[in-house]
């Protein structure tokens, strides 16, 4: 049997990939964080190990044990957890002296890299995910209107520039002026900081992102935050973003009255 190492954020995507990886046959052993991961995620794997934020040396050791060459990220670490709760143990330690930085984009190579030195290669956490990458086109009954595509076509310029800066990946606005955009709260906080009647919101990937371990994702919670504020439409980038409890969250849409359509940016009409 295929094994494959798993380092688990929070959120329910941790658990979307084990039950995914267990299907295509392949066994999962996991290190989940204290505080983050979800205790759900126990059962749904061969071996689970709790670690704290910053125990990278015995992430490295868990998985080395384990004969686990290959492993993939899924789940974020909040960035309050983060500067929290950060309980680094030795080798973290000295990584992140050397790192000098703990932007999310710079971190994650870090940690791939510190992975990568040891013979565990970090592969993308959509390898057995594919069917819940956001198609391109309306998902949805509604579709947006010509004023809605201007936003769409404002908000991945703005979403783009502020990825440029490692800041969010989510931008919300309304006849082109921005309302809000995406920081350390997340996307469901910003929607519902933001969102009103008719807004739209746009998610896609930064430019530099690496998709082997940030993969931008929504779930129904998302869909719950636009239909609360009466979000209009929710765009996300086709490819890249994925759909997690992609029935539920379609189903919720309907029931809303929420457009969600998938956009290529660069390509939209």
């Amino acid at each position: 049997m295929q094994r494959v190492g798993l380092i688990a954020g929070n959120g329910r995507f941790p658990l979307i990939f084990a039950r995914t990886a267990r299907a295509a046959g392949v066994e999962v052993v996991a290190v989940a964080h204290t505080g983050e991961t979800l205790p759900a995620l126990e059962p749904e794997v061969a071996a689970l190990t709790w670690v704290k934020v910053g125990e990278l040396g015995r992430i490295i050791g868990t998985f080395q044990r384990a004969g686990i060459t290959r492993a993939v990220m899924a789940g974020g670490i909040r960035k309050e957890a983060a500067l929290e709760h950060f309980a680094p143990d030795e080798r973290g330690m000295r990584f992140v002296a050397r790192l000098g930085t703990l932007g999310d984009d710079t971190l994650l190579r870090g940690v791939a890299a510190e992975l990568e030195s040891e013979g565990i290669e970090v592969v993308a956490s959509t390898v057995f995910l594919s069917t819940l990458l956001t198609p391109c086109g309306p998902l949805t009954t509604r579709v947006p209107d010509d004023a809605q595509w201007q936003d769409i076509r404002h908000g991945i310029a703005v979403a783009q520039a502020i990825g440029r800066w490692d800041i969010g990946q989510t931008v919300v606005l309304k006849s082109r002026i921005v309302l809000a955009v995406e920081a350390i709260e997340g996307t469901d906080a910003v929607i519902a900081r933001a969102g009103r009647p008719g807004a739209v919101v746009v998610k896609v990937s930064k430019p530099q992102q690496d998709l082997r371990f940030d993969v931008p994702a929504v779930g129904p919670d998302t869909v719950r935050a636009c239909a609360a504020t009466r979000v209009a439409v929710l765009a996300l980038e086709a490819g890249k973003t994925l759909l997690l409890d992609k029935e539920e969250i379609l189903q919720q849409a309907e029931a809303a009255g929420l457009c969600i359509v998938g956009v290529e940016p660069g390509a939209v009409p």
